[in-house]
């Protein structure tokens, strides 16, 4: 683990200074080979795919998990774990039931029609949890409860499977917790294009949400359109914003667990007091020397004029995950308009989001916090609209939208509606 230190300009200066350090991965160059050959040869090529990168020491001769695979990891969970984790479960439904409005309704209208906006459940979502070298029971919850909450019909789950070939038992246990109906030991962007498109065993599905790496996140985005996608979500990032009263171990073990995820993340550190961020830096980099954490991450540190600007360089980096640990940022935290989850005071460490709290673990990175925010039920559902025109309110409509649709060059669109008034008149 090493240290960065950048000079202060502006916020968006930071911002890309910050960003440029991280961009160490190699991004997905050409994914078409994998999409053409999942479409083609449906599971075998999944099956093939995920053998060569996933379980190469122990290859599968099915994608779909056995049920008693499945009720066998629930059966044998220690039960700790699985009182945590049902803790999660129903702090994550709480928040996501909060969010869900079944009926949006107007009143009505000035010309006396009415818009009626209801929202419905999509029938089915994929969701991807990332594995292999390790396990994230974490984002299975993270992604099922708030789409069990929105009334999704049909959950599907992909993940990788490890080198015995097999899902860990912990992801198969919080899978049977959330009652997903289906589980495939199948991963990267293989795995997100046979959710897209079915593969033989593999059932389409209508939404795909989930974290994963550039390749996962990358078939997400060439498969949109097709299906739904929720984000572009990972890898992850941290912006810590300290001050000198901030325990300097606990704010570096907040930089350290980011890198936990492996290489490619932003690890980012601001403050006002260049002491705190040398204390933090240093803490830090003996907590890097751990096993498990990235040995080539980069923590970027950089010296913030005041806490306003510290809130500026928030917006400006929009990152995944913001700590303002500093009590005079935290105190601006309304203040932030793009991160996709902020934390706020002494005891604000990511990791809560990441497990308990209730909030959505599952959030925009590369800066995607300009346009978009945590996974929640509205993920898993889509808006209809109904409209009613009774005949009064035609009648004043009508010669409206005929002089916009002819206007436009399309009369049929205007006699389609004049004839409503033209049939009640008569």
């Amino acid at each position: 683990m090493r240290v960065v230190t950048i000079d202060w300009v502006d916020p968006q200066a930071a911002a890309r200074a910050i960003r440029s350090v991280a961009a160490r991965t190699e991004q997905p160059t050409d994914i078409e080979p994998i999409r053409e050959r999942v479409r083609a040869e449906g599971a075998a090529a999944v099956l093939d795919l995920t053998n060569r990168f996933d379980a190469t020491d122990a290859p599968r001769d099915s994608l779909r998990v056995a049920p008693t695979e499945i009720s066998g990891a629930l059966a044998s969970l220690d039960p700790t774990l699985r009182e945590s984790l049902e803790l999660a479960i129903e702090n994550v439904r709480s928040v996501a039931t909060a969010q869900v409005d079944d009926r949006v309704l107007s009143e009505p209208l000035p010309q006396g029609h009415t818009v009626t906006i209801r929202a419905e459940p999509i029938a089915s979502a994929g969701i991807y949890a990332p594995g292999g070298r390790a396990a994230y029971p974490s984002s299975v919850l993270m992604c099922a409860v708030p789409a069990r909450v929105a009334g999704v019909g049909r959950l599907a789950l992909a993940s990788p499977p490890g080198p015995d070939g097999r899902l860990a038992g912990p992801v198969l246990a919080a899978a049977a917790l959330c009652e997903i109906d289906e589980i495939y030991a199948m991963g990267g962007a293989q795995a997100i294009f046979a959710l897209a498109y079915g593969a033989d065993e593999v059932t389409a599905v209508d939404v795909i949400a989930g974290p994963g790496n550039a390749w996962v996140q990358e078939a997400k985005r060439t498969v949109y359109g097709t299906v739904g996608i929720d984000s572009y979500a990972g890898p992850s990032e941290v912006l810590v914003v300290a001050g000198g009263a901030t325990d300097p171990r606990a704010a570096a073990l907040d930089l350290c667990a980011q890198a936990e995820h492996g290489e490619g993340g932003v690890l980012a550190l601001a403050s006002t007091d260049q002491t705190a961020i040398d204390e933090i830096c240093k803490a830090a980099m003996d907590t890097g020397e751990r096993a498990g954490i990235d040995p080539g991450a980069l923590i970027t540190a950089i010296v913030v004029p005041s806490p306003g600007d510290a809130i500026a360089l928030a917006n400006a980096l929009a990152p995944e995950h913001l700590e303002l640990l500093d009590p005079d940022v935290a105190a601006m935290a309304a203040d932030v308009k793009t991160a996709g989850c902020v934390f706020t005071g002494p005891g604000g460490a990511t990791a809560f989001g990441d497990y308990v709290a209730g909030s959505n673990h599952v959030l925009p990175t590369g800066g995607a916090g300009r346009f978009s925010g945590p996974l929640g039920p509205d993920v898993f559902r889509r808006k209809i609209a109904t409209v009613q025109v009774p005949p009064d309110a035609a009648a004043k409509l009508a010669p409206h939208a005929d002089r916009i649709a002819r206007a436009e060059g399309f009369p049929v669109h205007g006699e389609s509606a004049m004839i409503r008034v033209e049939d009640d008149s008569s």
